[in-house]
């Protein structure tokens, strides 16, 4: 407790710049004051403040220190305000980003707006990589690894990519049985709006990635005709697992060289990093984390890696 007094009065000094000013807040002398902030330096064997007769200035270890003392004589009333807030409903608008992939999450959203109807969802779905912090959005759900140091970040999940076809064009075209057959396939092909660039798909044998320039039977940047076209026999679609799930389990797509398939997505929440998150934001994030039909990690890709993907 007599750190926690010496540190008050340290933030008032160096705020005030006057120990008699603090001497007259807290009723004690200004010798008292100075005496304080000595005992201080001493522990810590480190000057905290440049005294002379006529001003009070902080050293640089000073001003360094002022910002740790704020942030811990803040806690307790941080920590208040917030036991306050998780007893109110949580309210208000929660502009949240998707991927395309993340139309696949509509019941879970759905189900967290019937749970929590006072929270107001504004969602954004596109594969474009929006500016979380610019384009004010409270979270983003986003594929691949965290690489903006001003977010947090918490894992939802992986996915996996599949290349698939019908049973139909299987038949007719013949079944791919090594990746450089798909050269003599027509294939589905998915561009990211936000570079142009085509998806690599996930093809690899023990030792490293196989890149191969696929003949583009169609090319679209969302994930809704790649699957048509797929299910209708027109080529061979590379697509998330989550996507396709009950074409699968029914047999109406089959997955092809999955022996030559690596691949694993994972799947982050990002949010503007924050020491306190708002009680709706936190509850988002906890309800994603918990309902999301994503297993928490899948096989890993080899070495050399793979391009992110949507």
């Amino acid at each position: 407790m007599e750190s926690l007094a010496s540190f008050d009065i340290f933030v008032r000094v160096g705020e005030s710049r006057s120990f008699t000013a603090v001497a007259q807040q807290l009723g004690i002398s200004a010798s008292a004051v100075s005496k304080a902030i000595a005992r201080l330096e001493e522990r810590l064997s480190t000057r905290l403040l440049h005294r002379s007769t006529r001003t009070v200035t902080l050293t640089p270890e000073g001003s360094r220190f002022l910002e740790h003392c704020r942030r811990i004589l803040g806690e307790p009333e941080l920590a208040q305000e917030e036991l306050a807030l998780a007893q109110r409903t949580p309210r208000g608008k929660l502009r949240v980003s998707l991927p395309s992939v993340g139309l696949l999450f509509m019941p879970q959203f759905a189900q967290f707006n019937r749970q929590y109807p006072e929270i107001e969802l504004d969602i954004d779905c596109s594969d474009r990589l929006v500016d979380v912090i610019e384009e004010g959005f409270d979270a983003v759900i986003r594929t691949g690894e965290p690489r903006d140091s001003r977010l947090s970040a918490r894992l939802l999940g992986a996915y996996r990519r599949t290349m698939v076809a019908a049973p139909a064009y299987l038949a007719q075209h013949g079944v791919p049985r090594v990746p450089q057959d798909l050269l003599g396939h027509r294939c589905l092909l998915y561009r990211y709006p936000s570079s142009g660039k085509l998806d690599v798909w996930p093809l690899a044998n023990k030792k490293e990635r196989i890149v191969l320039a696929l003949p583009d039977a169609m090319v679209c940047n969302s994930l809704e005709p790649q699957l048509c076209f797929a299910e209708s026999g027109l080529g061979i679609a590379c697509l998330p697992d989550i996507a396709i799930r009950p074409q699968l389990q029914a047999g109406t797509l089959l997955p092809v060289l999955d022996e030559f398939n690596w691949d694993s997505t994972r799947l982050h929440v990002l949010w503007p990093s924050s020491k306190h998150l708002s009680p709706k934001l936190r509850l988002f994030i906890d309800y994603l984390a918990a309902h999301l039909p994503l297993p928490k990690e899948q096989e890993a890709v080899p070495p050399a890696g793979r391009d992110q993907a949507r």
